[in-house]
């Protein structure tokens, strides 16, 4: 696959010179990897129905897709601010899970140059979605917005249960998202849902044994950045003073 590379670009190159956009050219012109009999019929009604959808939802959808990660990070800021007062195994996921969402977006990057499968929306040449079709070499699969949210949101379910629940239902959206504004399969979506989650429950299940560690910290200078923990909270009815919660 990664041979029929430069006859893409050259395709894509002498679209240029003739003022036709790359996703314009022709499906026999797109050497690569081809994912449109997987689930191309259903992307292709999806786009129909953001083409018939009112204009001001179609902006809604495009502002979340362009905008909407950055929801995770405020997320992961609450999750750490709640983990505080929490026991240091939780505080532990909360401080590996950042690092954890960049690692599996790392690694669904690798599947991508990978696979190396062109974009929907120049495979099927299809001009007016949402969002500008990506140029030649952006792959499709899976989708990296997918994959971080959906790691972000594994990762904060481990944390906090009730964050976790809406950074699932921002991940579901997101992911649904990069279908509606035409710049992505479906199954480039539910592909990078499990990548994502695949990467990130381990990880941060693994970091909750660096709870000791944290601990250590607490007592020491990092400790308002790591709080005092469940042991300097008022304990609710039933639970003693000094009770951790994990």
């Amino acid at each position: 696959m990664t041979a029929a590379v430069p006859a893409y670009e050259a395709a894509a190159q002498e679209a240029a010179l003739r003022g036709l956009p790359a996703h314009g050219l022709p499906v026999h012109e797109l050497a690569v990897y081809d994912g449109s009999g997987i689930s191309g019929g259903l992307y292709s009604r999806v786009v129909g129905w953001a083409d018939a959808a009112p204009h001001w939802l179609d902006r809604l959808v495009e502002l979340w897709s362009l905008l909407g990660l950055g929801l995770f990070a405020l997320l992961m800021l609450a999750a750490w601010w709640r983990a505080r007062d929490g026991g240091p195994a939780v505080m532990a996921r909360v401080l590996v899970s950042a690092p954890v969402v960049l690692l599996a977006y790392v690694v669904n990057s690798g599947f991508k140059g990978l696979v190396e499968e062109v974009r929907p929306c120049a495979q099927l040449r299809v001009r007016d979605t949402l969002e500008s079709c990506p140029g030649p070499g952006d792959w499709s699969f899976p989708s990296n917005h997918t994959v971080i949210a959906f790691a972000a949101a594994a990762a904060l379910f481990l944390v906090d249960r009730r964050i976790g629940a809406v950074a699932v239902v921002a991940a579901v959206l997101m992911g649904a998202s990069r279908v509606w504004v035409g710049v992505h399969y479906p199954h480039d979506v539910l592909v990078g849902a499990v990548v994502g989650v695949l990467v990130a429950v381990p990880l941060v299940l693994a970091a909750g044994r660096a709870g000791p560690l944290v601990a250590h910290a607490r007592s020491g200078p990092l400790r308002p950045l790591l709080g005092a923990g469940a042991a300097a909270a008022v304990a609710g009815p039933g639970r003693p003073v000094g009770t951790e919660r994990d």
